[in-house]
């Protein structure tokens, strides 16, 4: 009988003394949930545009996309989520105007004229500028009445040369964006 006595004290001591020094569990925080959302999905010229078509064409990754419709004018901004820059936009308006106003009117000084793209298109470079690097942006009036940009501004510190490049990549972007889908 002692024996049962002398295990049943030493059991109840083990559980109270398991019971004051555990105190309550800690669960961790469920991981947050990442979802891949396709860039049409924020509408506006966003819906020309998809993340692993940009990625394959301009070789940077991008995951975040907003758009605006205003007027006869849509645009579509995107950006990798824990980044401000760099960032590419997609701007499309329509328009009435012709190959010979687009080349007088619109076509910058020193930009360099493209072949394969729209009615007419062009390509340039600009420097870096306050709070953001190098720019590079390819324009051009398609073949619906519309008039159609791409803009890639680089983060700060990019090299000129990168934005050149950029301007090849856009190019190639570009002649896979169908303006008629708006």
């Amino acid at each position: 009988m002692r024996g049962r006595i002398v295990v049943a004290g030493l059991a109840g001591l083990l559980v109270s003394g398991c019971a004051a020094e555990a105190g309550p569990v800690a669960v961790p925080p469920p991981a947050p949930v990442a979802l891949d959302v396709a860039a049409a999905s924020s509408g506006g010229a966003c819906r020309l545009l998809d993340f692993v078509v940009i990625e394959q064409t301009v070789k940077v990754r991008f995951d975040v996309a907003a758009a605006s419709d205003r007027n006869d004018t849509h645009t579509c901004v995107v950006r990798a989520e824990r980044a401000a820059l760099p960032e590419l936009m997609l701007s499309v308006s329509e328009t009435s105007i012709d190959k010979t106003t687009f080349g007088a009117d619109v076509v910058p000084d020193k930009a360099t004229k493209i072949t394969g793209l729209g009615q007419q298109a062009y390509r340039r470079t600009a420097a870096a500028s306050d709070g953001h690097g190098p720019v590079a942006e390819v324009g051009w009036l398609a073949s619906d009445g519309r008039l159609a940009s791409l803009t890639w501004t680089g983060a700060r510190g990019t090299e000129r040369a990168a934005a050149d490049k950029m301007a090849g990549n856009l190019v190639g972007l570009a002649k896979k964006v169908d303006t008629r889908a708006l």
